[in-house]
């Protein structure tokens, strides 16, 4: 896992042929706005979270983010510990995002 700001995540995910972003927030949150092409998986629903994760693709990148990056460290350490070698942080998460929102 690392911590990247906003300039470094979008930079290295504009780069990665690999990436998945990844929105840990709940449908409340998501319905304000999120990254385009993003992927919900709610962190806060433990049981569907890990369901979810353990579905994905492991060779991925996955680029990780909530409403200002605390949950998004938690699920990266998470993914991590389940065989997830590839995972980045927003610092700062929704809260410090300047890009598009849909």
């Amino acid at each position: 896992m690392a911590d990247l700001t906003q300039a470094q995540w979008v930079a290295q995910l504009n780069q990665d042929e690999h990436a998945v972003i990844v929105d840990v927030r709940t449908d409340m949150e998501v319905a304000q706005g999120m990254i385009p092409d993003a992927i919900q998986i709610d962190i806060q629903n433990a049981a569907s979270f890990m369901e979810k994760v353990k579905k994905l693709d492991a060779s991925k990148t996955y680029y990780i983010y909530c409403r200002s990056g605390g949950r998004s460290a938690q699920a990266c350490m998470i993914m991590n510990s389940l065989g997830f070698p590839n995972t980045y942080n927003l610092l700062g998460g929704m809260l410090e995002w300047k890009g598009e929102i849909v």
